[in-house]
């Protein structure tokens, strides 16, 4: 009488979800802390430069 083995039976094999892999992979997760933010910054950039009056 396995009570583990009857137990394991039962459990079914759910999928891993999107954001758990997404976490679970440290090379994602440093390209997504080095890519947001630059551009984020490009893009604060941009709308500053745009904001700049042009001269007569």
């Amino acid at each position: 009488m396995n009570t583990a083995q009857d137990h394991s039976e039962d459990v079914t094999e759910e999928p891993i979800p999107a954001m758990q892999q997404i976490l679970d992979n440290p090379f994602l997760l440093l390209f997504i802390g080095i890519a947001m933010p630059t551009v984020l910054y490009i893009v604060w950039g941009v709308m500053e430069i745009v904001g700049i009056p042009v001269a007569k």
